[in-house]
C-alpha cells in the first residue's frame, strides 16, 4: 500500500504539545511542503499548538522559507536549535519572550538523535565546556523566559563532561530526492545527506511518526538498494511537493549538478573575492595553511579561504570540508553554504562530526564577532539578538589549531586598498575588540588549558592567544597603530616585541604568493 499523502493530510497528524524534530541545513533537507501545512492549519484552527521543534543547523532562507514557519505565537512552545539567525520570525519570537529558547551545539544535536535511537542515556562530550553552553554559565539559554536546565557537568575519572540528556521524539520531518512506494528514500539530488537517517530512527524508536518528503515518486522495489539513505521501514508518510521552490537544494539554489556530484565544474568557474577588507582577510587566514591539512571552512568570510585558495591554484594541497558532511572539492559561499563543488565525497552529517569532535580537522577557518582581552570570542548573541553557534562550539573546541576571520570594527567600515597599502576611509561604529564578549562562544581560558593555538585576522591587524592572553603580532602596511588599532579597542591588547607588517602582497589586486607560503608552512 502506498505511504503517498498530501501535505494537509499529514499536517493533520500533528498534535498539539508533539516534539518535532527536522533535518535541515539552510534549506537543504527542508521539507517545505509539510511546513506550509501546518503552518496554514494552525492559522486555520489555532492547532497544533505548543509545539517543541528540534533543528540541528541554519534553519531556514533568512526571509519566508524554513523553520520560520513555525514562528507564530501559541504553535511553538519550546526550540532547540544549533543555529537561529534564519528563521526570522522565530527569532523574533525568542527575543520578545514569547517562547523558550536554547542553542545548543549543532554537532550534539545531529549526535543526540543516535543516542534517542538506541535508547542511550544521552550525549556525553566535552563540547560547550567553558562557553555559554556550561550550565555554570548560561546553560544554552538564550532569553529569560528558559529557565529549566536541560545540560549537566558531570566527571568521570576525574575529567569534566557535559551530559545532554535524551529526550522523546514525536515526528520527524525529513527529505529526500526519490521514494517509493514503500518509503525507502534516496538523496541522489540533494547537495548533503544530514542526519536524515537517525532522526528517522530515534522517531520510530519513541513510537513517533516519520514524514518524508521527496521530489518523485517511484513505484515500490524499483530503488537500487544501496542509494536507499533511508530505509522505508522507518517512513511513515511521503509528501511529494507541488512546486521546485519547494524543494530547494540550498537557500538560493534549486538544483547544482556539481553540488550532487553529477558533474565537475572547471574551477575557474567559481566566482572570486573583489579586492577589499574582505580579501584582504582571507588571504591573510590562507597564510596560516600546511600541506595535506584536513580544513574545516566556517560562514562568512571564513569560506571566502576557499575561493583564495581556487584563485591561487593551491586546492590541491589540502583537503576542505564542511560539517555538512563534504569532504574535498571546494566549500560553497552563502546562501549555498554547507554544499561543495566538485567534493570527493559526501557522509552524513552526524559522523562527520564524530570525526571533526575526535580532533580530525587540522586547522578550521571561523569567523568572529567579538573578541575579548582573554581570547574569548563570540558569535552567538548580542544583547537580546540572537544567532545561535551552529557547528562552532564543536569545531573551534575540537581543531588542532583555530583561525578566526573578521573585520576589525563593524558597522559602516570602509576600506581603500591601493599601493599595497590599506587605509581607512570610513572607520565602523562598532568596537569588535571589547574588554569582555558579550556571550562566550568560544572560551580562552578552555584554549590556554589544552594548548589549543588560535589566529585572530582582521583587515589591518594580527592577533594570537597566548598564556598572558590576546596579543597583537602584525598591523598592515599604511595602518597607524595607535590611532587605527588601539584607539579602536576596547581594551589595550599585549603587543608582541617583534610585531611586524603584514605580508603585503596580500594588498595587491594580483598575489600569487600562497602556495609558497603554504609549502614553506609544510617544512617549519
Amino acid at each position: 500500500m502506498s505511504k503517498l499523502r498530501t501535505a494537509d493530510e499529514v499536517a493533520a497528524l500533528i498534535e498539539d504539545g508533539m516534539t518535532i524534530g527536522i533535518s535541515i541545513m539552510g534549506l537543504a533537507g527542508w521539507a517545505e511542503e509539510v511546513a506550509q501545512a501546518i503552518e496554514r492549519r494552525f492559522l486555520a484552527t489555532g492547532h497544533p499548538r505548543d509545539l517543541t521543534i528540534v533543528s540541528s543547523s541554519g534553519a531556514g532562507d533568512d526571509a519566508e522559507y524554513g523553520v520560520t514557519r513555525f514562528g507564530h505565537e501559541g504553535l511553538t512552545r519550546r526550540w532547540i536549535a544549533g543555529i537561529m539567525r534564519q528563521a526570522p520570525k522565530m527569532v523574533k519570537l525568542v527575543q520578545e519572550n514569547k517562547i523558550e529558547a536554547y542553542n545548543l551545539p549543532q554537532g550534539v544535536v545531529v549526535q543526540l538523535w543516535r543516542e534517542i535511537a538506541a535508547k542511550r542515556p544521552g550525549l556525553i562530550t566535552k563540547v560547550g565546556l567553558g562557553t555559554y553552553i556550561d550550565p555554570r554559565i548560561e546553560g544554552g539559554k538564550m532569553n529569560s523566559r528558559t529557565t529549566e536546565d536541560i545540560i549537566k557537568v558531570i566527571e568521570i575519572d576525574g575529567e569534566e563532561y557535559l551530559f545532554y540528556p535524551r529526550f522523546h521524539v514525536d515526528v520527524a520531518l525529513i527529505r529526500g530526492s526519490v521514494a517509493d512506494e514503500n518509503g525507502n528514500l534516496t538523496m541522489d539530488r540533494e547537495g548533503i545527506l544530514l542526519e536524515a537517517l537517525p532522526l528517522a530512527q530515534a522517531a520510530k524508536n519513541c513510537g513517533g511518526i516519520v514524514i518524508a518528503q521527496a521530489e518523485e515518486i517511484a513505484q515500490a522495489n524499483t530503488l537500487h538498494p544501496k542509494q536507499v539513505r533511508v530505509p522505508g521501514i522507518l517512513v511513515d508518510y511521503i509528501v511529494q511537493p507541488a512546486k521546485p521552490e519547494h524543494h530547494m537544494q540550498t537557500e538560493a539554489k534549486y538544483y547544482v549538478p556539481s553540488f550532487a556530484g553529477e558533474v565537475k565544474i572547471p574551477l575557474s568557474a567559481i566566482p572570486s573575492v573583489p579586492l577589499g577588507d574582505r580579501k584582504i582577510i582571507a588571504r591573510r587566514a590562507a597564510m596560516e595553511l600546511t600541506p595535506g591539512a584536513v580544513v574545516n571552512l566556517g560562514i562568512g568570510i571564513p569560506a571566502d579561504v576557499a575561493a583564495i585558495a581556487a584563485e591561487e591554484n593551491t586546492s590541491h594541497l589540502m583537503t576542505l570540508t564542511t560539517e555538512a558532511g563534504t569532504i574535498g572539492g571546494v566549500p560553497a559561499s552563502p546562501p549555498d553554504f554547507g554544499h561543495a563543488y566538485n567534493p570527493e565525497a559526501v557522509i552524513e552529517h552526524q559522523v562527520q562530526f564524530d570525526f571533526y569532535d575526535g580532533g580530525g580537522i587540522d586547522i578550521a577557518f571561523l569567523g568572529m564577532a567579538q573578541a575579548d582581552k582573554d581570547g574569548n570570542v563570540n558569535v552567538t548573541k548580542f544583547g537580546t539578538r540572537v544567532v545561535g553557534s551552529g557547528g562552532f562550539i564543536n569545531i573551534s573546541q575540537n581543531s588542532r589549531k583555530v583561525v578566526y576571520c573578521g573585520t576589525f570594527t563593524a558597522g559602516g567600515l570602509e576600506v581603500e586598498v591601493k599601493d599595497g597599502k590599506l587605509t581607512i576611509v570610513r572607520e565602523g561604529k562598532f568596537k569588535k575588540f571589547v574588554d569582555h564578549v558579550d556571550q562566550i562562544s568560544y572560551s580562552g581560558k578552555y584554549a590556554r588549558q589544552v594548548e589549543q593555538p588560535a589566529v585572530y585576522v582582521t583587515e589591518r591587524a594580527v592577533f594570537t592567544l597566548e598564556k598572558e592572553g590576546l596579543t597583537l603580532t602584525e598591523i598592515a602596511p599604511g595602518i597607524d597603530l595607535e590611532k587605527d588599532v588601539l584607539a579602536q579597542m576596547g581594551f589595550k591588547p599585549i603587543i608582541s616585541p617583534n610585531l611586524k607588517t603584514m605580508d603585503p602582497g596580500i594588498f595587491s589586486e594580483q598575489w600569487g604568493g600562497l602556495a609558497g607560503i603554504v609549502n614553506a608552512n609544510g617544512k617549519s
